[in-house]
């Protein structure tokens, strides 16, 4: 206001409560464009501090909450690879149980070639497991904390564990089989094809010849009489399933995929065994110890998706009482500054009709002050 401008008494009372008004008008528009009703400390000081600390109290619980989102994932990967991993573990018992289930030394290689086959994908799963660059089912290098509160003082720890290597006695310490391979023997046998056997030095008649796997089993059988020659015994080689032999210039040679032990029951016997190699499987014993170690390798997985399962259930169940607890102080900072719109635009309503009023009294009271003009 100019201060070398006089005027009387009513228009300086008139224009004050107009000016006030017009303050309040402003503050309270302020309120209705921002829905605060503490826009600033010189608004409230003690209210507006306060709800600044419930409002970064509520941001550092969101930024964990988010975390513990992610941990979330971590834990369902792994879950998923468990259970992954369990069906491969019930495909390798399937293939024990087959190779026991046969006599076939050929069978029970291909079984064992099949369960290896396994493991390397059970190894592989453990291996595609992880979320974020954290796997646990990965081993060292892979635990994962997670933080509930904001310094730090509550927490989980989950241990990861090691599936990607299938032989390590803290995983599943299921071992790769012995893989087949085919070896030879040989057996002097002078004459011909057609030479009878009881004429050559290793063979007479009522020899019984025997032809036994790794396991025991009989795979083929030969009474010596005057009529058996050289031919039938290599034609008796044949008849078994994996094997074969083969008669030239005094030599019988016999080749197998398995290790095949001939005996005879002469005195003088010609008990000789292919140089092949048996498959993990070729015995039942090597079978039933497969499937007690498939037995401890599910148990252990069953044991490691409940600790899992457990932890999931913690961090789910922090994470829901983390997001109430942001929600709860969101809700109080609110209440400390958030402003009543309808009372608010009912203060605006009625300070517009008190401006209005104001202005109508200020030109009343100028109107006053012109009176004096008439005189003249």
């Amino acid at each position: 206001m100019a201060t070398n401008v006089t005027i009387s008494s009513a228009v300086r009372s008139n224009l004050n409560a107009l000016q006030s008004t017009s303050k309040l008008m402003t503050s309270v528009q302020e309120k209705l464009a921002t829905g605060k009703k503490v826009n600033s400390a010189l608004d409230n000081p003690n209210s507006f501090f306060t709800a600044k600390g419930l409002e970064n109290r509520a941001s550092d619980l969101s930024t964990l909450l988010d975390d513990m989102g992610q941990s979330v994932q971590t834990l369902k990967a792994a879950d998923k690879g468990i259970t992954a991993i369990s069906d491969l573990v019930d495909a390798a018992k399937a293939k024990a149980n087959q190779a026991s289930q046969t006599s076939s030394q050929t069978e029970r290689a291909q079984y064992a070639e099949e369960y290896n086959e396994l493991l390397t994908q059970i190894e592989d799963l453990a291996k595609d497991s992880g979320y974020k660059g954290k796997n646990l089912l990965g081993g060292t290098g892979n635990d994962l904390s997670v933080t509930f509160n904001e310094d730090g003082t509550s927490s989980l720890a989950i241990s990861a564990v090691d599936f990607t290597d299938t032989t390590s006695s803290t995983g599943l310490n299921l071992s790769d089989l012995a893989t087949a391979s085919t070896g030879t023997a040989t057996l002097a046998v002078t004459g011909s094809a057609g030479t009878t056997l009881d004429s050559t030095a290793n063979f007479s008649s009522g020899d019984v010849i025997t032809l036994t796997d790794a396991n025991g089993s009989e795979v083929g059988s030969l009474t010596i009489d005057a009529s058996t020659t050289i031919a039938d015994l290599e034609a008796l080689y044949d008849g078994v399933d994996g094997a074969s032999a083969a008669f030239a210039t005094n030599t019988l040679t016999v080749t197998s995929e398995f290790k095949l032990t001939t005996s005879s029951s002469n005195s003088t016997p010609a008990d000789f065994t292919t140089n092949g190699t048996d498959s993990g499987f070729a015995t039942d014993a090597n079978i039933d110890a497969a499937l007690t170690k498939l037995k401890k390798a599910q148990d252990t997985l069953r044991s490691q998706a409940s600790t899992f399962g457990t932890n999931l259930s913690i961090v789910q169940n922090r994470q829901d009482f983390t997001n109430s607890m942001i929600n709860t102080l969101e809700e109080g900072a609110g209440k400390l500054t958030l402003a009543d719109t309808n009372e608010e635009g009912a203060n605006l309503l009625a300070l517009q009709t008190q401006q209005s009023l104001a202005s109508t009294s200020l030109s009343l009271a100028a109107q006053a002050d012109q009176n004096v003009l008439r005189l003249f």
